[in-house]
């Protein structure tokens, strides 16, 4: 069994990493419930408050999967929980511009042609759609369920916001562990209530660039259509999830049934 958590009161259980939160409880389309206290979603993880400390290393996480880029984790690494395994299992390829784009905001001129006028939401289409097929992220998104799956005890899995490469991750093994599409979008969603830190440096980096915040949110919130649009590309390019899983991420039956084994009630 996970260790019971204790929520603040302001919701958070981790207020200095506010994306943090346990992907138990979620009701299967078969009856069963996601065990709590083993699974866990997370923004950034390299300012965990003194506060906050005892109760992150009281989690129980003996895993810690950063997804982000060498560039991420080199400028910013992760407050390691005490007796954790640190795993560096990145999904996107350090140089693609989805990987890029604070540098892309903290230049002026190609900040305006990468994000100005509308094109920030057409960018996280794009960056959805390589989550789903570029090479990094089906290798790294196959560790990250494999690991997932072997245990054997609680694990966190982040990027830096918690939102988009996380978001797709936690919409993947939710679903593979029989979660319905409306709780997975449901559980996706709630990072939006959760970006207090991403606004304030994006809010810094949109005064940088000179771009109106306007054109700046898309890249800040996550939307039930970015979600939609990863798992569309899924079925254009591989025909069904079921394919994907095999085809794509090349994950064996044995892995699967393992992941609902450990992680189901």
């Amino acid at each position: 069994m996970g260790i019971v958590a204790v929520v603040t009161n302001d919701g958070f259980l981790l207020p200095s990493a506010p994306n943090f939160r346990d992907l138990g409880g979620h009701r299967t389309r078969e009856g069963r419930t996601v065990r709590d206290g083993l699974l866990y979603r997370s923004d950034a993880l390299h300012s965990i408050s003194e506060q906050d400390r005892a109760a992150y290393d009281g989690f129980g996480i003996r895993q810690l999967i950063d997804l982000r880029t060498h560039h991420e984790r080199d400028r910013l690494p992760d407050l390691v929980p005490e007796g954790a395994e640190y795993a560096a299992v990145g999904v996107q390829n350090a140089e693609a511009p989805g990987a890029n784009f604070v540098d892309l905001l903290a230049d002026r001129e190609r900040a305006r042609k990468a994000f100005g006028n509308g094109a920030a939401e057409r960018f996280m289409f794009g960056v959805y759609r390589d989550l789903v097929t570029e090479d990094e992220a089906l290798d790294g998104y196959r560790d990250l369920v494999e690991r997932a799956a072997k245990g054997p005890t609680a694990l966190v899995f982040h990027c830096s916001a918690g939102k988009d490469r996380t978001g797709w991750g936690a919409a993947l093994l939710l679903t593979l562990l029989g979660v319905d599409r409306g709780a997975v979008t449901a559980d996706y969603l709630t990072s939006n209530e959760r970006q207090a830190n991403t606004d304030h440096w994006m809010r810094q980096l949109s005064r940088h660039s000179g771009l109106p915040w306007e054109d700046v949110e898309p890249m800040t919130r996550v939307r039930a259509e970015y979600l939609d649009s990863a798992f569309g590309h899924v079925d254009e390019v591989y025909g069904s999830f079921d394919n994907y899983v095999v085809d794509g991420l090349k994950l064996s039956g044995g892995t699967l049934e393992s992941l609902r084994e450990r992680l189901l009630v």
